[in-house]
């Protein structure tokens, strides 16, 4: 069974930073995109990053310039740097990935449980 699992959540003071980390375990074949995103309370989940099998990254505009993700595909990991973080950053964090388990079945996506970004005036 395929598993992601988040770390590296926290309370971190306005203009601080923190880094996230995600890694898969499991059956796993191969690993297309991996993604974070983010849900605050009372808002619907929004992307944040994702980062291609290639290694090329794209971010949502509130992530760009402050936000960098990367991945290990070694380890299966992949990492989300969020520097100069803001208030409205709180949110619960969730690890993405489209990986198959085998040659012959498609790719489909697995979400981590999340880990709780708390970013304090």
């Amino acid at each position: 069974q395929v598993q992601l699992v988040e770390s590296g959540g926290g309370l971190v003071q306005a203009g601080g930073s923190l880094r996230l980390s995600c890694v898969a375990s499991g059956r796993i074949f191969r690993i297309n995109t991996m993604a974070w995103h983010r849900q605050a309370p009372g808002k619907q989940r929004e992307l944040v990053a994702t980062i291609s099998s290639s290694d090329s990254p794209d971010y949502a505009d509130s992530a760009k310039g402050r936000f960098t993700i990367s991945r290990d595909n070694a380890k299966k990991m992949v990492y989300l740097q969020m520097n100069s973080l803001k208030p409205e950053d709180t949110a619960v964090y969730y690890c993405n990935a489209v990986l198959s388990s085998n040659q012959y079945v498609p790719a489909i996506p697995y979400w981590g449980q999340g880990t709780q970004v708390t970013v304090s005036p």
